[in-house]
């Protein structure tokens, strides 16, 4: 499904509130820009672009719109790269180019039980979704992290009919979480909906226990992404007919059983 529509304008920075990190990974933050004038489905994300980067990074950075409210839009950056980091460095009333909404979004079942998949910065599209669902209390969060849990806009869940986050650090807790993970996907095998968001490792594992229990699931891939609108080709995945598709304009929404992920590269945790 393609985006609804591809507005560019430019915005500013209301607010780049630090969220947390420590122990030497990378920072988490809040930035809230001023109100885009659009809204969104859970699920889409927003190509950002400072115009003061000139030609020192020439492309924009994706990333998942986590909120559209009164005072703006709110996205989740965690420093982890070269763009991410002179991303947190903005400061109030800096501009910054916007594309977007962008892409698809989550299927929304009000009357279906509903488990959020969350692994680390892929809680982003959820704190929209969780806010908006018809039903909250037909909704489950299950949040995996490495950051310490007050790093991450856990707040925004307290409706829901469960929230739960497990912080993975060291091998044996990510075991158990993996462990945790297929029991708690078990019961929306069913006549359920289950719905992922984080890193590919996260997202195989994900898919692996869903094609292997049958459970209904949708996977938001973070594929690097230059241009957004699919003209570039850098975000290319394969869907379940092993053609090449682009995940900006095809995705980044995909039931599991419609995308492959590499089975040659390791699940979360161990060996594929």
């Amino acid at each position: 499904m393609l985006a609804s529509r591809n507005n560019c304008q430019d915005l500013r920075v209301v607010r780049m509130t630090p969220l947390g990190g420590g122990e030497g990974a990378p920072p988490l933050f809040e930035l809230v820009l001023s109100p885009p004038g659009w809204d969104f489905r859970p699920g889409q994300f927003v190509m950002i672009r400072p115009p003061e980067w000139g030609l020192d990074l020439v492309w924009g950075r994706p990333l998942s719109i986590a909120d559209v409210r009164e005072d703006g839009l709110r996205l989740l950056v965690q420093a982890i790269g070269r763009g991410t980091r002179r991303l947190s460095e903005l400061r109030p009333g800096q501009v910054v180019t916007v594309w977007g909404p962008l892409g698809n979004s989550f299927a929304v079942e009000p009357d279906k039980p509903t488990l959020l998949l969350a692994g680390g910065i892929g809680i982003a599209p959820f704190v929209g979704y969780a806010r908006r669902h018809p039903k909250p209390e037909n909704v489950t969060l299950l949040f995996g992290h490495r950051l310490p849990a007050e790093s991450y806009p856990l707040a925004d869940f307290g409706g829901l009919r469960k929230a739960e986050a497990v912080r993975e650090q060291n091998p044996e807790q990510l075991a158990r979480f993996i462990d945790h993970l297929g029991q708690t996907m078990r019961g929306y095998a069913h006549g359920g909906l289950v719905l992922a968001c984080g890193p590919e490792p996260f997202l195989r594992t994900v898919r692996k226990l869903a094609l292997t229990l049958k459970a209904r699931a949708q996977l938001s891939l973070e594929n690097r992404m230059a241009c957004g609108v699919g003209a570039c080709l850098g975000c290319v995945a394969r869907n379940g007919k092993d053609q090449l598709v682009q995940t900006c304009t095809h995705g980044p929404v995909f039931w599991a059983e419609d995308v492959f992920l590499s089975e040659d590269a390791a699940p979360l945790g161990g060996k594929p």
